[in-house]
């Protein structure tokens, strides 16, 4: 079962953040978040990777062509060109296709424009943004069980505030950015049947959740996986600084590779 994640887009919200390097490159501790969503599929087994390209996607593509020199101390010898990689940092086991799928591309083109790289009967589909303590064969055992063409994950948003805890107007506790037990977001974290490609297109304009997310649950086609555990996106600036915090604290509830 192949992963495949969306990784073309703009990311303009992270302003300068995003003016030399596209969104997925934006790096949480020392490495991009999109090795982090990597790592959480990693963890469960699923290293065969499709990722989907657009806006500065060279960069994307030189970080894992040159994975090693990136992330390893090496010594060069300039007599001969030679170079001996310190192996400081693990080497994943991951299979990784990059695909370049359009500048302005939206999603649901870049997935069709995909379509040759994509196999198996089923595959997992995320956005290059997201973060979650997810069980990723849960995920899978939920969607096998119930048929559909689309399984989404349903998560409940972090509040964008502190939440106050009061009883007669004394404070109990203050808790940053909780996660909200009203309402459920699309998170990422999906699982689709190739039958999902048949409500695209290959056009620039074709969207993924507004056009065919639509169609499908109007066919009855979409199943809602409900992530009991924490999630976040790395949207704008301040889900930057709270990332690389709960990073540096050793707090990463994604973390689960070293749990």
């Amino acid at each position: 079962m192949k992963v495949i994640i969306f990784a073309g887009g703009w990311g303009s919200r992270l302003g300068q953040r995003t003016n030399l390097i596209p969104k997925p490159m934006v790096n949480i501790g020392d490495k991009p978040i999109l090795w982090h969503i990597m790592k959480i599929y990693s963890y469960y087994g699923y290293n065969d990777f499709i990722i989907l390209l657009g806006v500065k996607g060279e960069i994307i593509k030189n970080y894992f062509v040159n994975y090693d020199l990136l992330n390893n101390n090496l010594t060069i010898d300039l007599s001969n060109n030679a170079i001996k990689f310190h192996k400081n940092s693990e080497r994943p086991n991951w299979k990784i296709t990059l695909i370049d799928t359009g500048l302005n591309t939206l999603k649901g083109g870049r997935l069709k424009r995909a379509e040759k790289f994509i196999t198996d009967k089923n595959n997992m589909l995320t956005y290059g943004d997201g973060l979650a303590d997810i069980n990723i064969p849960e995920l899978i055992k939920f969607h096998e069980s119930h048929g559909k063409i689309l399984t989404i994950t349903g998560v409940h948003p972090p509040s964008r505030f502190g939440e106050l805890v009061e009883e007669q107007n004394k404070l109990i506790s203050f808790e940053e950015k909780p996660q909200t037990s009203k309402g459920l977001i699309n998170g990422g974290f999906m699982v689709f049947n190739k039958k999902l490609l048949d409500y695209l297109t290959d056009d620039e304009d074709c969207d993924f959740e507004h056009g065919p997310l639509i169609e499908l649950t109007k066919d009855n086609e979409v199943m809602v996986y409900k992530h009991k555990g924490l999630w976040n996106c790395l949207d704008n600036e301040r889900d930057y600084v709270y990332l690389n915090k709960l990073w540096k604290e050793n707090k990463a509830f994604w973390r689960i590779w070293e749990k």
